[in-house]
């Protein structure tokens, strides 16, 4: 299968750069695979398409602001830290820029009033540099203090404020991702407790999500591709949840595809069919046409980048050439697309 399959023209004035104005007012695109149809709707219409007894997964990891704006010890050099991933303790992966200056054993002071600095220990993978930080006070609360948020690169602008509220779920929870799990972007509080009051289950895995979900795919035979890794966690208690609804035979909505990776990583077939477990791990997991879908029924998504692995996994969930299709159509009817963009419901 060729990565040339997977693409799509997309007008540079489409992809959107900032949020919709309210969550639930950005556009909906509704795919029914059963009937081939597609209707346009608004986001908060999403109520009429979730029904008592489904059970909507969502993933409640959290935005970090993983840019940092430093200073090299001594020399005084400005240098930009984008956190990657932790690695242990106060050891983190890390990008950094220019990547040159920095080598083992120098450090970066971010905070000199109060105690926030780094030290370069190890060279990491693809030009990254693995560091250890020192600080003053709690971790993440001094980092939500120095960092900004790190808004992906087709987003051509500074992040400000209001990017720490808006490029973050309502119910994310645990710190970790650099980057946002979107669908989850659109829902409101209002929105998920009409939801509840209707019957709709919600439970919750955890994904961060790392920089490598804007990793390009650059080889011609899309199975060639190597995935990122990512941490996950599901707790005994939302696997309960997910396993009552698989049982009922009620169906599973995932939010984004990183809820859709998490589950389909997890998912161990039974006597009686694929369930869920209590865990936690790492998954690279690469899902494409072909792939058999274990638990996930139904998916909230956004639109998703040409000869992107997201689009690859949604072309995976309905026929590829009509995913094609729908995009084509997004783009005649002004879609806003990628992270700050409007949605898509496969039913």
């Amino acid at each position: 299968m060729k990565i040339s399959e997977f693409n799509y023209h997309l007008p540079k004035e489409l992809i959107a750069q900032t949020p919709a104005s309210r969550r639930d007012e950005s556009k909906l695109m509704v795919l029914d695979r059963k009937n081939d149809s597609i209707e346009h709707k608004k986001f908060y219409n999403i109520l009429e398409y979730l029904n008592d007894g489904d059970c909507l997964v969502m993933n409640n990891s959290r935005v970090i602001p993983a840019r940092l704006f430093g200073e090299k010890a001594l020399t005084g050099a400005k240098i930009e830290f984008l956190l990657i991933k932790r690695i242990e303790g106060d050891i983190w992966e890390a990008m950094v820029r220019p990547g040159k200056r920095l080598k083992p054993g120098d450090k970066v002071i971010f905070s000199e009033e109060n105690l926030f600095e780094a030290e370069i220990i190890d060279y990491g993978s693809d030009g990254t540099r693995i560091v250890e930080f020192k600080y003053e006070g709690v971790f993440y609360e001094r980092l939500e203090e120095l960092g900004k948020m790190p808004l992906p690169p087709y987003i051509d602008r500074e992040s400000n404020d209001s990017d720490k509220l808006r490029y973050q779920t309502v119910y994310s929870e645990i710190d970790g991702s650099v980057a946002a799990p979107t669908a989850g972007l659109h829902f409101t509080d209002e929105i998920l407790d009409k939801l509840r009051k209707k019957g709709v289950k919600i439970a919750y895995v955890t994904l961060h999500v790392g920089i490598g979900t804007f990793k390009p795919v650059k080889c011609e035979n899309i199975q060639e591709h190597k995935m990122h890794f990512e941490e996950y966690y599901l707790t005994e208690e939302n696997a309960e949840i997910i396993n009552s609804s698989i049982e009922k035979g009620e169906r599973i909505v995932a939010v984004g595809t990183t809820s859709v990776r998490t589950l389909e990583s997890i998912a161990k077939k039974s006597e009686t069919g694929y369930k869920v477990e209590s865990t936690s791990g790492s998954t690279g997991i690469f899902i494409y046409p072909g792939y058999e879908f274990k638990v996930v029924d139904s998916i909230i998504t956004n639109f998703h980048l040409p000869k992107s692995t997201l689009l690859m996994l949604i072309s995976a969930f309905y026929e590829k050439d009509k995913i094609l299709d729908a995009y084509e159509q997004a783009v005649n009817e002004n879609y806003r697309f990628f992270s700050y963009g409007d949605a898509m419901l496969i039913i």
